[in-house]
């Protein structure tokens, strides 16, 4: 137990110290966005998710720096939802994806995507964050997901 114990604060010791700084917050901003998605109805969640952009595919430009900070946004968001006791589901990654990228002024496309479903034989649904070439969320989306909703922040157009 103890070996264990000191594994993981050696790890986390070994972490960036971005991701140190931002795990606990992070964490706890994943409990709030998944109690958000859980009682709130989305034309109210709406509001905090962006300004709707349609379901033509863009993402917004940043800059190197911009890219960067939303890279380790990722990471952190990933390592934290591995440590909920609850499901950290894509929508809830997303929404504390928007929340940090927001507080840090990066611009992001937040979207909503469907894909055919082969097990299930019906439509399976995905939420994700991107910000110029970076994924914050969702991994390999465009690629698996059609599009049917995109949120951007305010006074942020193509």
């Amino acid at each position: 137990m103890t070996f264990r114990l000191s594994r993981k604060v050696a790890t986390f010791l070994a972490l960036p110290r971005f991701q140190k700084l931002w795990l606990a917050p992070t964490w706890l901003a994943l409990g709030i966005a998944r109690l958000a998605v859980l009682l709130v109805p989305f034309r109210h969640l709406g509001r905090f998710v962006g300004v709707p952009a349609g379901v033509n595919a863009w993402v917004p430009l940043a800059t190197e720096a911009q890219c960067r900070r939303a890279d380790a946004i990722g990471q952190v968001i990933r390592l934290a939802a591995s440590y909920t006791p609850f499901d950290a589901n894509c929508f809830t990654q997303a929404l504390a994806a928007r929340a940090l990228l927001g507080l840090y002024r990066i611009p992001y496309a937040l979207f909503f995507g469907v894909a055919r479903d082969q097990l299930a034989a019906g439509l399976k649904a995905h939420a994700w964050v991107a910000t110029g070439p970076v994924k914050v969320t969702g991994n390999e989306s465009f690629s698996t997901f059609t599009v049917v909703g995109m949120y951007v922040p305010q006074g942020l157009t193509r």
